[in-house]
């Protein structure tokens, strides 16, 4: 049904890399680190110009990377170092991954496609998640930090895997954390600022 529309791999594209940049803005490294397992595996189809996610040096980075991500968040003030930094590494990695589902688009139109909805998709939503921990820490004490670091996790790996195997959910859920996102995250700074 879907393969009848015209450009359905644009729009199936545009569903696996919006799920994709959302799932960087809430771990930097483990959506990268799916997608070099999954194509290294030859599970996701890659072209030419992303195949360097699909090499074992970039697995093995990644690998560790998350790995080193991961255990860092749930060591105090460490984890707000990591958000300060998070937001800009998760437009980047959001972006590449975006822009990956696009590589037959051109190089202009897909990098312009790539930084305005790949990175702001996981800039906003680990903006948020930043936003998050610094409530956590205000109201907790810091104590339920470990809870938000371990939903950032859980968070990344399932938001990677809705996105590559169901991909229309992945966006239909993306649309409603942005929407919650900055519906909350409005009155979350306004009661920290206050």
């Amino acid at each position: 049904m879907l393969e009848n529309l015209p450009y359905w791999h644009y729009i199936v594209g545009m569903f696996i890399g919006v799920g994709l940049a959302a799932a960087t803005g809430f771990r930097v490294f483990l959506p990268m680190f799916i997608v070099s397992l999954a194509s290294y595996l030859g599970w996701i189809p890659l072209n030419e110009h992303f195949a360097w996610l699909s090499g074992l040096p970039t697995l093995i980075i990644t690998g560790v990377a998350t790995i080193v991500e991961t255990l860092a968040y749930f060591i105090p003030f460490v984890d707000h170092l990591l958000d300060v930094i998070s937001v800009p590494m998760a437009t980047i990695a959001g972006s590449i991954l975006f822009a990956s589902q696009f590589a037959d688009l051109g190089a202009f139109p897909q990098w312009i496609l790539a930084l305005i909805v790949g990175g702001g998709t996981s800039a906003a939503v680990s903006s948020t998640l930043a936003g998050a921990r610094v409530a956590s820490t205000a109201t907790t004490g810091g104590l339920g930090n470990h809870l938000v670091s371990t939903t950032e996790t859980t968070g990344a790996l399932a938001m990677t895997g809705i996105a590559l195997i169901v991909p229309i959910i992945a966006f239909v859920i993306v649309i409603l954390l942005l929407f919650f996102s900055f519906r909350f995250g409005r009155k979350i700074w306004r009661k920290i600022l206050s």
